[in-house]
């Protein structure tokens, strides 16, 4: 939903593929999320009327401004009945043209994805289910970064690549890419995948094999058992590395991570999204973190302002601003101050953003901004 162009893929009720059309979405200077203009598409019409969007864009779109060369600023400006009219009028002389795929296409290309040979395992495993009680951790870890397969006793695994304040998020040595690829082989078919998260994603691993990887993956820092909570945090490169950046971003990633290094409590507060970005690019994403931090210049000294509330996947959502911004050296304790409001209002397993979405900003801004006397330091 923060796309130029958006195509969900589904199958209606008798099983026919169909794509729902979303446009208009994008983050950075302008967040917008993207709205609905066509449903029930046949997917043979896909590239005919995704090019119908383009020829809609490339005739009335903002050339003059690269700030404004996007389709959700085209969008905004003539609303979404406008737009959505002028690109079924210009998919009319397209649909049926040479674009339109074909099921021999269609096959041609399906035949190039070959599935692996898969064993005949069982679901589940006496074996696998008296290592999850022998060895605590590993049932952590298998709770929070395996995830279900379609074909029975195998699971995909994420490898986090935050295991603390001491690596920033995303950054592997060469021993652990080399350690990684060997895993590909002996866990799976040497495949390796990598998350818009910034983890790496084994899709194929036998649960008979989870144990053996996970003690692998801990001994080269890639098994904490983090993946989806608070520490999980997103974060561009920043001043560190980035000439557009406003601020650091890493800087504050490993003061969080340190803050918040107790495990046990992470996995309390369960699903928590955190995303930074050094300038409003927003290549971290921070508009749709369940907390955002966006980094800012002031006079030549960096601030970072505060979103709750953000989301993505099919209920995604744009967090709001609770307020002025705060000093790197704040930053922490404003988390902390966030993270404890939540758990003070909180019912039983709720998620954050479920708790944001029931209980609105004001409690958090009280929290975060309280009387002069108690000032963050």
């Amino acid at each position: 939903m923060m796309h130029d162009i958006g195509l969900y893929l589904y199958a209606n009720a008798e099983g026919e593929k169909r794509l729902r059309v979303m446009v208009g979405g994008g983050l950075g200077r302008t967040p917008i999320l993207s709205q609905q203009i066509r449903e029930d598409l046949p997917w043979q019409h896909l590239l005919s009327y995704v090019e119908a969007i383009l020829r809609v864009y490339n005739r009335h779109g903002r050339r003059d401004n690269k700030y404004k060369a996007r389709i959700k600023i085209l969008v905004k400006a003539l609303g979404i009945e406008a737009f959505s009219a002028e690109v079924e009028q210009e998919w009319q002389h397209l649909k049926d043209g040479p674009a339109q795929l074909t099921v021999d296409e269609y096959q041609r290309v399906a035949d190039a994805f070959v599935a692996p040979t898969y064993q005949l395992l069982p679901d589940d495993h006496l074996n696998f289910g008296s290592q999850l009680m022998a060895f605590p951790d590993f049932a952590r870890w298998v709770s929070r970064n395996t995830h279900a397969h379609k074909v029975p006793g195998y699971v995909s695994v994420t490898l986090s690549t935050k295991p603390g304040p001491e690596t920033p998020p995303g950054d592997l040595t060469a021993a652990q890419m080399e350690a990684v690829a060997d895993w590909s082989e002996v866990f799976g078919f040497g495949e390796i995948r990598i998350a818009h998260e910034q983890n790496l994603i084994l899709p194929d691993v036998r649960k008979t094999d989870l144990l053996a990887l996970w003690t692998l993956a801990s001994e080269q820092g890639l098994g904490v058992a983090n993946t989806g909570l608070l520490t999980d945090i997103i974060a561009c490169p920043g001043g560190d590395f980035c000439a557009l950046a406003n601020a650091r971003s890493l800087p504050i990633t490993a003061a969080i991570q340190a803050r918040f290094n107790d495990l046990d409590f992470l996995h309390d507060l369960g699903d928590f999204s955190l995303n930074i970005s050094g300038c409003m690019n927003a290549c971290g994403h921070h508009h749709i973190g369940n907390i955002g931090i966006l980094g800012v210049d002031k006079n030549g000294q960096e601030w970072y302002q505060i979103t709750l509330g953000g989301a993505q996947g099919k209920s995604a959502s744009l967090g709001k601003v609770i307020g002025p911004s705060f000093s790197a050296e704040q930053i922490p304790e404003v988390i902390e101050r966030v993270v404890h409001t939540f758990v003070d209002y909180r019912e039983v397993d709720e998620r954050f953003i479920d708790t944001f979405a029931r209980i609105g900003i004001e409690p958090f801004k009280e929290r975060v901004y309280p009387p002069c006397e108690e000032q963050l330091a």
